[in-house]
């Protein structure tokens, strides 16, 4: 169980209680602690924050009109909050970012989807590979630069580091963000941090950013420490936070040991990384909706995807549209942070999986299609049409006829929306 569904559960229990009294309060208590210590948040910080609770739930009265399971509710919420750390806004200023961090921390498929990040956002950006001691650093770095669209610099073979990110800031004195990439290792060593003092010295950063992976959980503060001990820190970027149950312990954890956390990586997509804000990270971890964030992730999928918005327009529901709405899909990552987003926490991992391989199929299955079948798929019931498409996506026939089917659903619903003039209106303003 991770820790949002653990959060939920001992709510929701909460929620059904018919008394609140010491004892409720006390097994309430036990769950929390139970959900929080198995997303390895270390000890005393779980012992602290359930005592807050339990304070705030027994000496305190809500106020007027509030029921004492919303009170409570809300407690855990802001506790929460203090507990994972304070938001970041980035600034989008010119700006000089070095990233730090070991082996296995994703450091530098961060630094691609941070150049992004900012370049999609107006700021021209440039990556430096500064990492010379491990094997296709270089290579890796420079395919991942031509995906971001944006600017790479680097030295293959060459061994000091230093002299890369005094050439690489000659080359891109005119952009406005430069990120530089550096070497790391499996433990902080005399060597590793002597390179990165240098790198420093020469490359002036403005941003000095450790990454940090989600699955280290609680080891996460003692890393953030050392390094900031050893070169110095101004903030933290944890990856890994959609597939790892151990987020919220390498959240509070660095927390813990006053470090910023800056960004967090929601995916292996370049556009999955996102400012933290533990506002809308504890709201998705207790299930309520974030729809300003799902309003905001169809913008740039459909900007990523290059759709057009007539593709998208509801009059015109027909293949061609439905194919351009799954490839804005395809670029929102996972459907499990889709659900997410929409208060849906709970929906079992294997059923979002396999609606994520459905929608992947039905992709490849109009693709095959010809520009006429797209745009009236009447025709599709010709056997024959029926057939190649399926011999042309790989697929079988009886998956062609289930995307028909699943198709013509999906446009009666929307035909009975169509004269619900307000929800036309907010789908066409969030698209």
């Amino acid at each position: 169980m991770d820790l949002g569904e653990g959060l939920r559960k001992a709510i929701a229990k909460l929620q059904h209680a018919t008394i609140i009294d010491a004892k409720t309060i006390k097994e309430f208590e036990k769950e929390l602690q139970k959900s929080l210590l198995g997303a390895d948040v270390e000890v005393v910080l779980v012992h602290d924050f359930t005592k807050r609770i339990e304070e705030k739930a027994l000496k305190s009265r809500p106020p007027a009109g509030i029921a004492p399971t919303d009170y409570i509710t809300n407690t855990v919420y802001e506790e929460l909050v203090a507990l994972m750390g304070q938001s970041y806004e980035p600034k989008l200023k010119k700006q000089k970012i070095l990233l730090m961090g070991l082996y296995g921390s994703g450091k530098t498929t961060t630094a691609a989807k941070l150049a992004k990040y900012y370049q999609d956002r107006g700021m021209s950006a440039a990556l430096i590979c500064c990492d010379v001691s491990r094997p296709a650093a270089y290579e890796q770095l420079e395919t991942l630069a031509k995906q971001a669209n944006v600017s790479f610099f680097g030295r293959k073979g060459e061994k000091d580091a230093a002299r890369i990110a005094k050439e690489g800031m000659e080359k891109f004195k005119d952009k406005q963000v430069v990120i530089c990439d550096t070497s790391g290792r499996s433990a902080l060593d005399d060597q590793l941090i002597g390179e990165l003092k240098r790198v420093a010295a020469v490359f002036g950063p403005d941003e000095r950013i450790m990454v940090i992976s989600a699955d280290i959980g609680q080891v996460a503060g003692r890393q953030a420490s050392e390094f900031n001990n050893a070169v110095g820190m101004t903030g933290v970027i944890v990856t890994k936070m959609d597939g790892s149950g151990r987020g919220g312990g390498a959240l509070s954890a660095t927390n813990a040991a006053k470090s910023v956390v800056m960004f967090i990586g929601t995916g292996e997509k370049l556009t999955n990384i996102e400012p933290y804000q533990s506002d809308k990270f504890i709201g998705a971890l207790l299930g309520i909706p974030d729809l300003a964030g799902l309003v905001s992730s169809v913008q740039d999928a459909v900007r990523e995807a290059q759709i057009k918005p007539e593709e998208l327009e509801m009059e015109q529901l027909n293949f061609e549209s439905f194919y351009a709405q799954l490839k804005a899909m395809g670029k929102m990552g996972p459907l499990q942070n889709i659900f997410g987003m929409m208060g849906a926490s709970d929906i079992p991992k294997e059923v979002a999986e396999q609606g994520e391989e459905k929608l992947n199929k039905y992709k490849v299955i109009i693709a095959s299609m010809t520009k006429e079948e797209r745009s009236n798929e009447r025709i599709l019931h010709n056997p024959g049409r029926i057939k190649r498409i399926a011999k042309g996506s790989g697929t079988t026939e009886k998956d062609v006829h289930q995307l028909i089917s699943d198709f013509n659903k999906m446009k009666k619903m929307f035909g009975n929306l169509k004269n619900d003039r307000t929800f036309r209106k907010r789908f066409a303003n969030m698209m």
